[in-house]
């Protein structure tokens, strides 16, 4: 008697797309380091999975737009600004006068943050600011397909940096981190100068159809919300990856040849 196996559970992730108009409208981009087992060396938006201490209660005394979120979208919110923190040194948060936090974040205290040494709701204290939930608009939700051994329940948010403050990658999970034009990251990579995985070359191409900040954080906040779980259809001899038609992205069929499936 055989038996389906049955699809791995998925892991809560947020992934931020950091947004500025000056010089030019960019993005945010970090690269993978090289012996990081997803998604090596490839550019993608700052993210990851959420931690334990994105649940702390505590976290309420903390936050602006608290009273906004479910505690779904409040621990979401948390670990996508973390995540940033940890991987680029951007923090988005205002001090409790109200004024935009500018000062560059100390490496050893991010990397302190990612090996769980220090937790990131104690440097939110001591620093004496408030993390700008609100600030996040939902960009997008995609969820990893069925057949994948690893899965992720990602939420992309879109948001724009702050001015004053200066992205540095971590060194550790990232090697590099670098603002780029949304259509230059699809020529780089269309050229094979740049690895760029799946769900984040769609996401870049639904970014490139913004002409800034402000356009694409009121395109996100038109759009309905669908979750995106990529089925495998089969054609011909051919496997595809198809994303819901009504997600946004248009009709798209994705060899699966091509992302490595």
């Amino acid at each position: 008697m055989s038996t389906t196996p049955q699809p791995a559970e998925t892991k809560l992730s947020a992934t931020i797309l950091l947004l500025r108009d000056t010089p030019a409208f960019e993005v945010l981009m970090v690269k993978r380091h090289h012996q990081i087992d997803f998604a090596s060396g490839a550019l993608v938006f700052p993210g990851g999975k959420m931690h334990a201490g994105d649940q702390d209660p505590a976290w309420s005394d903390h936050c602006l737009g608290w009273d906004a979120f479910d505690d779904e979208q409040r621990v979401l919110r948390i670990g996508a600004i973390r995540e940033a923190f940890e991987e680029a040194g951007i923090l988005l948060a205002d001090r409790r006068d109200g004024s935009t936090f500018g000062e560059a974040c100390d490496l050893s205290v991010r990397e302190a943050v990612d090996r769980g040494e220090t937790a990131f709701l104690d440097v939110v204290r001591d620093l004496g600011v408030q993390l700008r939930l609100d600030a996040l608009t939902v960009f997008a939700r995609w969820i990893t397909p069925v057949m994948m051994p690893k899965r992720f329940d990602t939420w992309f948010y879109a948001v724009r940096a702050p001015s004053d403050q200066v992205a540095a990658c971590d060194g550790r999970e990232t090697v590099d981190a670098e603002w780029i034009a949304p259509a230059e990251i699809l020529r780089m990579e269309a050229a094979g100068e740049r690895t760029v995985i799946f769900p984040t070359r769609m996401n870049v191409q639904l970014l490139a159809e913004a002409r800034d900040a402000a356009d694409c954080v009121s395109r996100a906040e038109a759009r309905t919300l669908v979750t995106v779980l990529p089925r495998v259809e089969v054609r011909g001899e051919s496997r595809f990856l198809v994303l819901p038609p009504d997600a946004g992205y248009g009709d798209v069929a994705e060899p699966m040849s091509r992302i490595g499936g």
